[in-house]
C-alpha cells in the first residue's frame, strides 16, 4: 500500500483507544477506492489488536464524510466506470464491504461527526454504535436528489437508527437536517459544541474502554443479533454469551471490585 493510500485513512492508538480519521478533506472525505481499501484494512487490524478496546471514527477538515465523489461519478471514472452490470458488481465488492465488515466489528465504535455527513457519509455514521455530533454537523440521505438510491446499504441501517417512518421521510425527501433535528429524532446520541467534540468522543471512549472488554463486545453482538431474531433465538444467544462471560476472570474481578468499592482492573480474559 502506497504512502498516499496510507494517508487517506489515518490511524492513531493510545491507552486502549484507536482513532480513525478519514482524510480527503479537499473532497469532504468522499469515498475513493483506495480510501475504502485502507479503511477496511484498518478495521481488520483493529479487530485483531487485543490492546484496542474502543474506536473513534471522525473526519479531517470541515466534513465527516460526503459519501460518493460526485465529480468521479460525473466523469464515470474509477469505481464509477463501466456499464450497469459492472457498477452493480463493484458496489457489492467495494463500498458494500463497509457495512459487511462493520456488522462483524465487535469493538465499540463511536462516530465523532465533526461536520456534514451526507449520503453514504450519513450511512457510515449510522453503522457506528454511538453518534456524537458537533453543533456544526449536518445530515442528509440525499441520494434521490442526484438521481440515485442508497447503494451502500443506507436504506437498511438508517431505519434501524431512527425507525422506518423517519428513515423513509429522509430518504424520499433528501432533506438535509441540522444537529438539533438529528438529536430530536434519535439519529445522534448527543450534540456537542464543535470545539469540544473530539475531547468528548475520547471521554466516551475511555469510559467504554474501562469496562470488561469480552463482556462489552459480546453484549454489543447480542444487541445487534437479537434485533432481527425471534425471542427464542435471542434468549439462546443470551444464555450462550452469559455462560461465556460468567466464567471469565474479568467477571470475577468486576464483582470483587464492586463489592470492595474500588475500580476494576480488566485484562480481557
Amino acid at each position: 500500500m502506497s504512502e498516499t493510500e496510507m494517508d487517506l485513512v489515518q490511524l492513531q492508538a493510545a491507552d486502549g483507544i484507536a482513532t480513525i480519521t478519514l482524510n480527503r478533506p479537499e473532497a469532504r472525505n468522499a469515498y475513493s477506492e483506495p480510501m475504502i481499501a485502507r479503511f477496511l484494512s484498518v478495521l481488520d487490524t483493529l479487530a485483531g489488536d487485543a490492546s484496542v478496546r474502543c474506536v473513534v471514527l471522525t473526519g479531517a477538515g470541515k466534513a465527516f464524510c460526503a459519501g460518493g465523489d460526485l465529480k468521479r461519478m460525473r466523469a464515470r471514472a474509477g469505481m464509477f466506470a463501466g456499464d450497469a452490470a459492472t457498477l452493480r458488481t463493484r458496489y457489492i465488492e467495494l463500498i458494500q464491504g463497509i457495512p459487511r465488515r462493520l456488522e462483524r466489528f465487535d469493538k465499540p465504535l463511536i462516530a465523532a461527526v465533526n461536520g456534514p455527513a451526507i449520503g453514504a457519509g450519513l450511512d457510515l455514521a449510522c453503522m457506528c454504535d454511538v453518534r456524537l455530533a458537533s453543533d456544526r454537523a449536518r445530515f442528509g440521505s440525499t441520494f434521490v436528489k442526484v438521481g440515485l438510491v442508497p447503494g451502500d446499504g443506507g436504506a437498511y441501517v438508517l431505519s434501524r437508527v431512527v425507525g422506518f417512518p423517519r428513515a423513509l421521510e429522509l430518504i424520499m425527501t433528501a432533506e438535509v437536517i441540522d444537529a438539533g433535528q438529528a438529536l430530536s429524532m434519535g439519529l445522534v446520541n448527543r450534540v456537542i459544541p464543535h470545539d469540544a467534540l473530539q475531547d468528548e468522543a475520547q471521554a466516551w471512549a475511555r469510559r467504554l474502554a474501562a469496562l470488561p472488554p469480552v463482556a462489552l463486545q459480546l453484549a454489543k453482538r447480542a444487541a445487534y443479533r437479537s434485533w432481527d431474531a425471534g425471542l427464542e433465538q435471542a434468549l439462546e444467544l443470551a444464555a450462550t454469551f452469559q455462560g461465556i462471560t460468567q466464567r471469565t476472570a474479568d467477571h470475577v474481578e468486576a464483582v470483587d471490585a464492586l463489592l470492595a468499592g474500588r475500580p476494576g482492573r480488566f485484562v480481557g480474559a
